[in-house]
């Protein structure tokens, strides 16, 4: 067995699964173990393994209610309608560490991985968390079959967070199967279909998947993804649109998006940036809205209420600066609002990381989330924020 130095390439799956660890959802600028140790089983056969294990300090103090990460959503308090959670929680965990496996033959390979935000378990006892398949799939050439990254979402453009998510707000973030061609700059994908609003929850209710009534009637058509990366030595630049046919609730229209993304390096700091408008949905601004709402047109006789796909506009800005070549500091704002809801979600942070020992990092960040929504399950009208910090350690194998 050999630990090997992974090469990346523009259109590779494991680049992209990399920059996403590395710049999003960890505390390392290194790799985040993609398949760093490879057994060679000779005739062209390479089996690889990887991963990293992370362990989070955070405590959450004000009117929104602790989570492990900031979505896009607005926690509501179940017992009291009028009242805001109010917070001051400190938590301990561990379900962001992953493991990733990839088996290669020629030109053929499959890549696996999984973390721990699978669910189950509790505080009480043992604290036990369910595995959760974050990636799974083919790539032959310059083709990729399977669940990762949607070709819409602009990785390199993720700013570096302890928080597992980062500025979910102002992002495309999703995962999902699909079918991706690449070739130079260019990549086109067919990716899976799902409307989110529609009362589907978008979730299989056994192990075969949806069955009955349960199984969504339409979405016949797949989601079309088109984008172009150009690369240089000054950084990157990512355009992408996508173009969806929502025909539920009674809807039969097409729903496009559009995204400008990028990294601008400056030296050795670099600016990370992205721009999303448009009928995006469930792609951008995790949690903040489904893909089609009730348009109550300003009143309050139902009959007026109108089924409209929702749009959305959500952006991200961050700066990475480098101290010394073990000392590094992200500051970074992400937002984004709706059209018809009036819902609007912020979020920003400064973290400072070290390298402590060989693939051994420590972090600490601090910063706020805030819900600011027109029309909105919190009470008070709408306004709400919890500022919060966290400390990470994180070991990459």
């Amino acid at each position: 067995m050999k630990k090997k130095a992974l090469a990346l390439s523009q259109t590779s799956p494991k680049h992209l699964a990399a920059q996403v660890s590395a710049c999003a959802l960890g505390i390392c600028l290194a790799s985040p173990g993609m398949a760093e140790f490879e057994v060679d089983l000779g005739d062209g056969h390479k089996l690889a393994f990887g991963g990293y294990a992370k362990v989070d300090v955070r405590y959450v103090n004000g009117d929104i209610a602790y989570q492990d990460y900031w979505l896009a959503n607005a926690p509501i308090n179940t017992n009291d309608a009028d009242e805001h959670v109010e917070t001051s929680h400190t938590g301990f965990n561990v379900r962001e560490s992953r493991f990733n496996i990839k088996y290669t033959h020629g030109d053929v390979s499959a890549f696996m991985e999984m973390d721990f935000y699978g669910g189950g378990g509790n505080e009480v006892v043992s604290n036990s968390s369910n595995p959760r398949l974050r990636h799974l799939f083919i790539t032959y050439e310059n083709w990729l079959f399977g669940q990762t990254w949607s070709t819409f979402m602009p990785l390199a453009a993720l700013p570096e967070s302890l928080d597992f998510g980062g500025p979910f707000t102002g992002d495309v973030f999703i995962r999902q199967t699909q079918i991706r061609y690449s070739v130079g700059g260019f990549q086109v994908a067919l990716e899976n279909p799902e409307t989110a609003g529609d009362g589907n929850a978008g979730v299989p209710s056994n192990p075969v998947g949806v069955t009955g009534n349960e199984a969504d009637p339409d979405e016949e058509m797949p989601d079309l993804v088109v984008r172009y990366n150009f690369i240089g030595d000054w950084g990157e630049l990512n355009l992408g649109v996508l173009l969806r046919k929502v025909n539920q609730g009674g809807i039969d229209e097409a729903a496009v998006a559009g995204n400008i993304a990028g990294k601008i390096n400056i030296g050795r700091d670099d600016i990370r940036f992205q721009v999303v408008h448009g009928d995006a949905g469930r792609y951008a601004a995790a949690a903040m809205t489904a893909d089609i709402v009730t348009d109550t047109n300003g009143t309050d006789d139902p009959a007026d209420d109108e089924i409209v796909v929702e749009e959305t506009t959500a952006y991200t800005l961050a700066f990475r600066h480098l101290w010394t070549e073990t000392l590094r500091s992200n500051i970074y704002y992400g937002a984004g609002e709706t059209d018809i809801l009036g819902r609007e979600r912020a979020h920003w942070a400064v973290n400072l990381i070290g390298d402590i020992a060989p693939n051994l990092s420590a972090g600490l960040e601090v910063g706020n989330y805030s819900v600011s929504d027109e029309v909105s399950v919190l009470p008070q009208g709408g306004d709400a924020d919890s500022d919060y910090a966290q400390v990470s350690f994180k070991f990459t194998f």
